[in-house]
């Protein structure tokens, strides 16, 4: 996958730096997102690898399954992803947006997943600590895993915070087979 985002990363730094002074990131971050859904999609992806189709008629099928209206920066976008057999990489363009998007909003994106469901002011008493731990304003996506026992998983940008009962349960495994 770190290929896929090598390839990807022009494209989305590019588009960074020409939307940034616009103030127009949080439109570019939905669109981008709505984007890459529709270039995720498995079918998508057959009919556009099709051989004989035309950079137009991929275009065109393209933006024909977008909800949201195409501006003329937009349509150059994705004709620019088009003609160079790049509208794949979509998924990692918009990953790669919003890791851009929240550094310059001094943000980042925590992954919370939790072995229960958590109330939203367990989530944010854990936000809060995490924001003191990581000195960073953190966006919370929750999501609950039973096979966690217990406890909670945080992953940060590249750092994990891992607290539940099957990482401990884990640890203890390895320290008694070693």
């Amino acid at each position: 996958m770190a290929e896929l985002s090598t390839i990807a990363r022009p494209y989305a730094e590019a588009l960074f730096a020409s939307t940034r002074n616009e103030g127009t990131l949080e439109q570019w971050s939905a669109l981008l997102s709505e984007m890459a859904q529709v270039a995720g999609h498995p079918e998508v992806n057959k009919v556009l690898a099709t051989p004989g189709l035309s950079n137009q008629q991929r275009y065109e099928l393209f933006a024909g399954l977008m909800k949201t209206p195409l501006s003329d920066k937009a349509r150059n976008f994705l004709e620019l992803l088009v003609g160079n057999e790049r509208v794949l990489l979509l998924p990692q363009i918009a990953e790669q947006f919003e890791v851009l998007k929240h550094q310059l909003e001094g943000t980042e994106l925590a992954h919370i997943t939790s072995a229960y469901e958590l109330s939203q002011e367990q989530v944010n008493d854990l936000v809060a600590g995490l924001e003191k731990k990581f000195g960073l304003k953190l966006i919370p996506e929750v999501t609950v895993d039973a096979a966690l026992i217990g406890g909670v998983r945080v992953m940060v940008g590249d750092q994990v915070l891992d607290t539940s009962v099957q990482a401990q349960l884990a640890r203890m495994r390895d320290t008694l087979a070693a």
